[in-house]
């Protein structure tokens, strides 16, 4: 899942898909370096001035119609009414970061064709939490994330639609997402495709002590890790090397063939 913001304050790229010619520069591309999915975003989850439903619609809705005959879209979004545009606008996924805090967005997404991410996260976005707290990280991640799930379901999504997110970083300090990624195992056992968005994170910044720029190969470590470990879908900046990170680490599994053979042959 590669990653294009229109957003002048994202913690990563700061802006630099702002612009919607340069959104779709990305999406082109993402598409030709083998990104399967494209993740629009309009609103960061991190604090920030406010976006209205109406601003974010413009922001995402163009590049959702310039992506879709490229890859399976997704759109970044925490409101119902935003969800349910970019679905009529063919988006295949909504991916809710605040864990259906509003659970009108289940009922968006069911009986649609879509697919809903359900994250793991504390606050309401744009909100600061700070020192969270937690009795034990991946036993309360996998807790919340099960209950959500069941709101889901409750309220009609289908179980083929559901894709979960532990939520790396989100309302969690680095020995918390460390945690959760060590024993990710654990929450990918709660049965539904795993999602794991560590791309550039503090987390990685942190253990490394390296700058938002310097983090690729962390990022790597942490994506092959992941997969390793249960994760089906990952959400990257740098889609070149993850997906090749990504398919080599599906040949050494046998997951996957080799393009050629020609050594020793």
């Amino acid at each position: 899942m590669a990653i294009v913001n229109r957003t002048p304050d994202s913690f990563h790229d700061q802006g630099s898909t702002y612009a919607l010619e340069k959104a779709l520069e990305a999406v082109t591309k993402a598409a030709d370096e083998g990104a399967d999915w494209i993740d629009v975003g309009g609103v960061p989850f991190a604090p920030g001035p406010e976006v209205s439903a109406a601003e974010e619609l413009d922001r995402v809705l163009p590049v959702v119609e310039a992506a879709k005959a490229r890859c399976v879209v997704s759109v970044d979004t925490f409101r119902p009414e935003v969800a349910a545009e970019v679905i009529k606008a063919g988006a295949g996924v909504v991916n809710d970061t605040s864990g259906l805090r509003d659970p009108v967005m289940a009922d968006v997404v069911a009986g649609t064709d879509a697919q809903l991410v359900i994250t793991h996260s504390l606050a309401a976005p744009r909100t600061l939490w700070p020192s969270p707290q937690y009795d034990d990280v991946t036993a309360d991640v996998s807790a919340f994330l099960r209950g959500r799930v069941a709101l889901a379901l409750e309220r009609g999504v289908r179980p083929d639609q559901i894709i979960i997110d532990p939520g790396h970083d989100l309302n969690k300090n680095t020995r918390h997402t460390l945690e959760v990624t060590r024993r990710l195992d654990e929450i990918a056992a709660i049965g539904y495709p795993l999602l794991a968005a560590v791309s550039n994170k503090d987390f990685i910044g942190e253990t490394l002590d390296a700058k938002q720029h310097e983090r690729l190969a962390g990022t790597l470590a942490a994506v092959v890790f992941c997969v390793l470990r249960g994760a089906r879908i990952v959400r990257v900046h740098n889609v070149r090397a993850a997906v090749d990170a990504v398919r080599m680490t599906e040949a050494m599994l046998g997951w996957r063939e080799p393009v050629y053979t020609r050594h020793n042959i």
